[in-house]
């Protein structure tokens, strides 16, 4: 009986230990399960981080007029802090709806690009789209630390569709 009540003391440190606010759903006809972050709205767009057993997508939706981007187009994410930045290929198809994605394989160890994204907050990010035009979008202190929490639940927990 003692040791139930211990249990229960303890019980409130285990539940803290991940309060991640994931969207999980599972495709009707395919039965895969994906889970995703939802909307995080920026000044300039919205992000959404979305996986499944395959890959970890951060999609960006930029706002405004001229957002084509193609295979070639590339992203500069400036870390707060810090003066290193990372770069990045669109991973999605050609769009002039101003959809940018950045894809990276779910495998059981996590990419050294894709732990700077968990681990450090994004300033901001500079698109260039297919005409070399580029495009800023900077990202609120509030949402930094929101972008980082999020980005580590999903990436763990996307390991377990593998």
């Amino acid at each position: 009986m003692k040791k139930l009540i211990y249990l229960y003391f303890l019980m409130p440190f285990f539940a803290v230990a991940q309060d991640c606010k994931l969207i999980s759903e599972t495709d009707p006809f395919t039965k895969v399960r994906k889970i995703s972050t939802g909307f995080i709205f920026l000044n300039g767009g919205s992000l959404t981080i979305d996986a499944d057993k395959k890959e970890v997508v951060f999609l960006f939706s930029l706002n405004g007029e001229g957002r084509c981007f193609d295979n070639n187009s590339t992203a500069s994410i400036i870390f707060e802090g810090t003066k290193t930045k990372g770069s990045a290929r669109n991973g999605g198809t050609m769009n002039c709806e101003g959809l940018f994605q950045i894809v990276y394989r779910n495998a059981a160890s996590t990419t050294s690009m894709l732990q700077k994204l968990m681990s450090q907050k994004i300033a901001s990010i500079i698109f260039k789209n297919s005409d070399k035009k580029e495009f800023t979008i900077t990202v609120p202190p509030d949402k930094q630390e929101l972008i980082s929490t999020m980005a580590t639940c999903l990436v763990n927990e996307s390991k377990t569709l593998l």
